[in-house]
This record gives C-alpha cells, structure tokens and sequence, in this order.
C-alpha cells in the first residue's frame, strides 16, 4: 500500500466552535467578522455553477451588496442540473406530527452515512432545513399541499417520518425557478455580472491565496481572465467519471480537478453513490441513464421471482412464487431503506440469476397495489410525469405493468475538503453543494442534496465568506498571462495529438473500468486492476486522441476532451482512496469487510476519519491527510434498518 500514496500530516476542521452542538452555529454567526454595507459594495466574489448551491449564493450575496461575477457552461442558469432532481427536499417541520425534530433528522443523516460525516456539519444542515422551506415559499416555489392547506410531506429512504416536502416530481426544477428568480433580480440591479456559455479551465492563485479563474468562452473559444476577492466553486458533482450515471452528460470535474490540483485538498473520492432506481441499460449506445426518483418506493414495491430463471411475464407470476426482497430483508423500512442498502440487495438478487429484463439486470418496482388503493387518479396525481417519462424511455406503462429498474451512479458524496466555514485547503476558495465533502458521509440520504445546496447557498456561505473577505479588499493581482498560457497550452495540446480516437470512446472504457472495478463493489484484486489499466489508458489518450476543429469557436469535441483528461486523472484518484480504504462503509462497499449476511462492516477502530488528498503530479502517489472523526451525540453502531 505504501506505493500508491504518501502518508501525510494530520488536519482538522478548526472553525466550528467549541460550543454544545446545538449552539456551534448560532455561536459562529455571532463571531464570524461583520462587513459592512458600504464595504460590501466594493469586495467582489466569483461563483462558479448555477445549480441550487451557485445560484442561492450568487442571489444572496448580491443582495447582500457584493459584487458577484457568476459562470456557467449552459445557456442559462436555468439549465443547471439540479434541474433534474425528481422526488423532493428534507425538513424538519414536523407537520405530520409523527416524531420529526431537527435531533431526529441529523440522527437519521449521520446514520445514514454510516457514521463518516462530522456531527457539526450534519446539525448545522438539520437546523437550517426548516428556514429552507420558508425561503422557497416566500419565493413562490409550489410545493404540494394537502387538504388542510399545510404542505405536503411524504416518506424517503432512510427514515421512518414524512418529512420530504416536493413538487411532484419537479421539485428541483422548481426550486432552481425560485434560486433564478433572486438571481435574475440581482442580474437585473447589476450586482450579478452573468457568463453562460463559459467553462472554468483553472483556478488562479496569487500569493498563497484564491483570487481568480480562468475561463473559456464555449461560443467564440476566447481564453480570458477574472479576478475576485473570493471565489466559489459550485459545481456538482463527479459522477460522470463512470460515463454512464444519471448526471446530465455535461455534468464534469474539471473547477474542482483544477483546484486541487493548485493544492485543495480532495476527499474521499471513493464515496460514490448508486442509485438503486434508475432505468436499466438497454445497450452499448447508451450515454447517461435516467433517474426514476426513490419517491416512487413509497407506494411502489420491488420484487424479483422467486425461481432463478424465471422469464414469465410479471403478470403470470403468482403472488407466492414472487419474492418481494426489502420487504423481507428490511421489514422495519422494507421499500425505504436507504440507497446503498437497497442497491446492494438489487444486485444480489440479479447476481443470483433471478434478475427481469435483458441480460437479467433489472428487478420490478410494481404499483399494482397502489393503483387497487388509490386509484389511477391518485398515483397521476403524486407520480404522472415520472410515470409518462418512463413510458417514453421504455415504451412500456407502469400502469399497466411494473417498471423494471437496476442501480446506476447517481451522486458523489466525496468532494473538495472544507470546514466548517466551507473553505478549502485555499485561503479564499469556498465550495459549496455537492462539490464538496461535508454533509453526507459515505452514503446521501434522498432528498438531502436539495437540503444541502440551498442550506449552503442561502444561509452558511453568506455569513461565513464575511469573515474571509473582512480583510479585503485584497491587492491588486499583477500580470496574469502565466495561469492563462497554461490553459491555452492544454488546449493546444489536445488539438494537436491528432489520433484515431474521439474523447466519447475514452471515456466509455474509462467508465467500464470504474464500473466494473470501483463500482458497486470493490476488491483489492481489482482496484490494483484498475490502478494499472487507468494509467495506461490516459497514456494512450494523450497519444491516440483526436479532436476534430479548432478551438477558436464553439467545439464540444474540445469541450468534451478537456473533461475526459481530468477524469482520467481523478478515476485514479477513486482507485486509491477505495484500496486504502479497506473496510465497507456506506456506498463503499469492500466484498472483504462484510457480515455473514452480506451487509457492510466498518472498522471505526482504524477508519473513522476523512481522507483528505494532496496532489503531488499526475500519476506520482498522493499524500493521504486524516482527519478524525469524533462521535459525541450518535454512537456508531452496526446500521440495522430490519
């Protein structure tokens, strides 16, 4: 092990007070510097991304009287993936009356991660849920209500209360309308300066500290710089590393690769989650799959036959001869237990040969109950549009049959180290939502990530980049042709290798290899496997690549090229973090740590920490940093959801 990465010195959050946890935050937004009004005016910020977590950011600190530039590769920050999110946001409102409290939340969500996330974080997130939903409805976000006029709660993975408030299955859609609206009015006023159709190609650093990004234009190709007081990543996740994942295909790394490799720190890169309700794969043509939101296991239940082999219509196969799994393996949470859980069990039982659909890689989510319950009117009326969606992918409808799903990538909980302030390793570099590590531990409960990056957004980063930017205005930065002939010279670099091989090929077998090596499932036999076949593959990518065009104008080759390359270099990154890691925990799962009954079996004796990773080169071993991990209000314990 000693050859794949460095021991490094420890680190520490140091910036979450020494306080009872239920006072850290309140006690830190009294000690955090104050700016003031006529002050703010003259600091300026740079938010990178325009999903939930950039696009409250940008809203609130304008508001707040900063000058914020904000970038975007899409048309419109309106297209930002948090768009996609389906099944809804958690809070701790307590409207049903049936336990909930901000306590239970953070309970349920340290749990959930199976016990690798920071206590400090996680209460901080709970707290700030129930302000959450108040923002969004002051906002005009339509959250459903029931009759009594109160919103609408239901149930989701992890937790036995209702505590999801949504939108049908539009719920991120229509919170990043409500993020966009506060964003337009600053853009508006002239507090917001907006760049769509603009990529981050790297992080500027001055002196020790963030001042700038480099940035291209994906219409005219022009390389340009910008400069700030602070800059804010937001900028999603790493999912798309597996090239097959329910991310929207422009989904990449590159802000977040880029600043590590100017010195963030990277954590556990490993802590991957897989979905387990997606639509299955129907062929090698495929490049992303869909997402079918974990609200249809509320009134959906999933089953398998009982026989291996069973190719029988789902309609032919008799109550008794089917076996509804979860139900039986999970009787306390049945349907709901939490992603990880439930995408082991999927693929155990398609494992065992008694999988649905092509290849045997698919179990039935079936609403026949349901519908005999509540009538069609009332399943269109929670879950139509995803039903009408999965009958336009698959041809088939769910009314009349079940849907047939299988576990796919879905959402990275490992990202940029923080703190509890969320800056990085980079004085002046803040990141925010799932770009970076801090809430989620090892497993994301669903409906958090909305949570999250609006908890971000909206209430920590505006108070805490104050007492950052409290000592600026910061000097004025110099000549910055340096940081920008770099970017032109890997541009120039990609354009010129001239091969045989397009970037969507490379990152196809890139995919494979993680999938099959640092998917589901890892061993140590295929890790070392995959630890030699990435870096020979990014070898023959910078020499067999090709990229038709230029990069004078609009290209998505180059687009797609430059992402790929710093995939190939984080793919490796995942490997290590997943060898070194040799215990299961959460969506990392090590087929040597398990149960006699297959379940996950951390080691809290030797891997209660965060793994934090400096970059050192590419291809040169990393230098592992721990952070510790103290548990003082849950005690971790063997995660039992039967």
């Amino acid at each position: 092990m000693s050859t794949v990465f460095v021991e490094g010195t420890p680190i520490s959050d140091t910036r979450a007070p020494d306080v009872p946890l239920a006072q850290r935050w309140e006690r830190r937004r009294f000690t955090a510097r104050l700016v003031n009004p006529a002050n703010r005016r003259r600091l300026s910020v740079i938010v990178v991304g325009t999903g939930l977590a950039g696009a409250s950011a940008a809203a609130t600190l304008a508001e707040l009287g900063y000058q914020v530039r904000s970038f975007c590769y899409q048309d419109s920050p309106r297209r930002a993936h948090s768009i996609a999110a389906q099944g809804g946001i958690n809070a701790a409102k307590n409207y049903r009356g049936d336990g909930d409290s901000v306590h239970r939340l953070f309970h349920d969500t340290v749990k959930g991660g199976d016990f690798r996330a920071r206590e400090s974080n996680v209460y901080r997130l709970a707290e700030l849920s129930v302000r959450i939903i108040d923002q969004a409805v002051a906002q005009g976000v339509p959250f459903a209500r029931e009759y009594g006029g109160l919103l609408d709660t239901r149930s989701f993975g992890g937790a036995q209360v209702s505590r999801t408030f949504y939108a049908r299955g539009q719920t991120g859609q229509q919170l990043l309308l409500g993020a966009y609206q506060a964003m337009a009015r600053q853009i508006h006023l002239g507090r917001i300066a907006m760049h769509p159709r603009t990529e981050m190609l790297d992080l500027v650093v001055v002196d020790g500290r963030a001042r700038g990004v480099v940035v291209r234009n994906l219409v005219t190709g022009e390389i340009s710089t910008h400069v700030a007081d602070a800059v804010v990543l937001a900028t999603g996740g790493f999912g798309n590393a597996f090239h097959l994942s329910t991310n929207a295909k422009g989904c990449n790394a590159t802000a977040i690769w880029r600043a590590h490799r100017r010195g963030a720190l990277f954590a556990n890169p490993c802590f991957t989650q897989i979905h387990p309700t997606c639509i299955p794969v129907s062929g090698g043509h495929q490049s992303k799959l869909t997402l079918m939101s974990e609200s249809l296991r509320n009134d959906g239940r999933v089953w398998v036959p009982v026989a291996a082999g069973d190719a029988r219509p789902p309609a032919e196969i008799p109550e008794a001869e089917r076996d509804y799994f979860l139900e039986r393996r999970y009787p306390a949470f049945g349907n709901l237990v939490p992603r990880d859980i439930a995408s082991r069990a999927v693929k155990s039982v398609c494992d065992a040969g008694r999988g649905v659909g092509p290849g045997g890689r698919g179990v039935y989510l079936d609403f026949a109950d349901a519908l005999s319950r509540l009538g069609r009117d009332g399943v269109e009326s929670r879950y139509g549009n995803l039903f009408a969606m999965y009958e336009r992918i698959t041809g088939d409808d769910p009314y009349r049959e079940p849907m047939r799903i299988y576990p796919a990538v879905h959402y990275t909980m490992g990202g940029l180290w923080v703190d509890y302030d969320l800056r990085s390793t980079i004085p002046g570099l803040f990141v925010i939502g799932e770009a970076n590590f801090s809430d989620h531990g090892a497993n994301r409960l669903g409906a958090s990530a909305l949570m999250q990056g609006l908890a971000d957004g909206y209430f920590i980063l505006p108070t805490t980049i104050g007492d950052y930017v409290a000592d600026g205005p910061f000097p004025e930065v110099g000549d910055l042709s340096g940081p920008r002939a770099e970017v032109e010279d890997r541009i120039a670099r990609l354009l010129s290798v001239d091969g045989d091989r397009s970037a969507e090929d490379f990152h196809r077998e890139l995919g494979a290899v993680l999938w099959e090596h640092c998917g589901m499932s890892r061993t140590e036999t295929g890790l070392r496997k995959a630890l030699d076949l990435i870096p020979a593959l990014r070898e023959e990518f910078w020499a067999r690549l090709r990229v038709p065009g230029s990069g004078a104008s609009l290209n998505q080759s180059l687009e797609k090229a430059g992402r790929v390359a710093d995939f190939l270099e984080l793919a490796e990154l995942m490997c290590v973090d997943a060898l070194h890691r040799t215990e299961s925990c959460g969506g990392h799962f090590r087929e040597e740590s398990q149960t006699a009954d297959g379940e996950a079996r951390r080691d809290d004796s030797a891997f209660s920490y965060v793994a934090a990773w400096e970059f050192t080169g590419v291809g040169q071993p990393p230098v592992l940093h721990r952070e510790a991990l103290s548990f003082d209000h849950v005690t971790p314990s063997q995660r039992s959801y039967s």
